[in-house]
């Protein structure tokens, strides 16, 4: 089988490389994804997120335009083996050629400035899905951000601490009025609602402010692991009334609660474990693969992309029959593509 990927930071990675007068190329590289890590581990599509930490830098969208330029000129040097696409038929088409496909998305809303004609710059770039939010406030809504918060402790003499919470969510905070004309335009345009990151409050705002197919292109269950970054079951039970994916996150922190200051190596049961999970709630539609490669610690289980096709076994051991794994690997994901591509 090949696979279809919704998430990586690679592009985010590369940038930051060059920007360093260092070299890092999509053909070879030391990360989690590079040409010959795509080929040996059967991609079909990845979906390559420009990422932008924007209270790091000077214009987050100038940030995302000198990652565009930065992804097609990779794309003309390897297009021997790989190709940008804006449609789905464009995916069949290289699927019949031999060719992999690459699909440029955005993650963090604040590169539209809050303004729509930045967000049709983009999709006439060849974007085609945007994270609302990364894990700062911005013009189009909020996100659910872990706190930190201070506690005292001690007898003799006071003490201050850090408390991280990573399990209270913002249900109070969601879109703003020009985060809900972001994604009504978005679904105009043909370009895809990605809720990953956005607050309680900002997932129910999309799901009322939208009508088509929206995904949450990297997160998992928080039934299994209680960080606010994944979803709960009723979120999970919408996304798929919707006809919406949701994507595993290879995050091992994401994927198992430990101890704080514990190291957590990741495994690939801990995938499969959130898998049974969504897919007994949101029924074997609602998943889809959203590796977070290249802006994750490395998880041990699934080291690379070269990994997929064992995670696959892993699938088959845990009890996922074939037509199941071809819709979590692929076909849920083209299909949500089909409908808004």
């Amino acid at each position: 089988m090949k696979y279809v990927d919704m998430h990586c930071d690679t592009l985010y990675k590369m940038l930051q490389k060059k920007k360093k007068g260092e070299n890092y190329s999509l053909a070879e590289n030391e990360g989690h994804i590079d040409l010959g890590k795509l080929k040996k581990g059967n991609a079909l599509l990845q979906n390559f997120a420009m990422f932008v930490e924007w209270k790091k830098c000077d214009n987050p969208k100038d940030e995302v335009l000198r990652m565009v330029d930065l992804f097609y000129a990779e794309m003309e040097k390897n297009r021997d083996c790989i190709l940008p696409v804006k449609t789905y038929e464009e995916i069949l088409e290289n699927e019949k050629s031999g060719k992999m496909s690459a699909l440029l998305t955005i993650e963090e809303g604040a590169a539209c400035l809050g303004d729509l004609d930045n967000l049709e710059l983009f999709y006439d770039l060849g974007v085609r899905m945007m994270t609302l939010t990364w894990n700062y406030p911005n013009e189009i809504g909020f996100p659910n951000l872990p706190k930190v918060s201070k506690k005292e402790s001690g007898t003799d003499q006071e003490k201050t601490e850090a408390v991280f919470d990573y399990k209270t969510p913002d249900t109070e905070h969601g879109l703003t009025p020009f985060g809900i004309q972001a994604v009504q335009r978005m679904e105009e345009l043909g370009m895809i609602v990605d809720v990953s990151h956005l607050s309680d409050a900002g997932f129910y705002d999309v799901l009322r402010a939208t009508k088509k197919p929206f995904v949450a292109s990297h997160s998992n269950a928080r039934k299994i692991s209680p960080w606010v970054r994944n979803l709960t079951d009723d979120m999970l039970r919408s996304l798929a009334d919707r006809g919406g994916v949701a994507g595993l996150n290879f995050c091992a922190d994401f994927l198992t609660e430990v101890e704080a200051g514990t190291y957590n190596p990741g495994t690939m049961e801990a995938v499969v474990t959130h898998a049974r999970h969504m897919f007994n709630v949101g029924g074997s539609e609602c998943l889809g693969i959203g590796s977070d490669f290249d802006g994750i610690d490395t998880n041990e289980g699934i080291p690379d992309y070269s990994y997929m096709p064992a995670l696959e076994e892993a699938f088959n051991r845990a009890g996922f029959r074939e037509s199941e794994c071809d819709k979590i690997f692929r076909d849920n994901v083209l299909r949500v593509y089909r409908e808004i591509l």
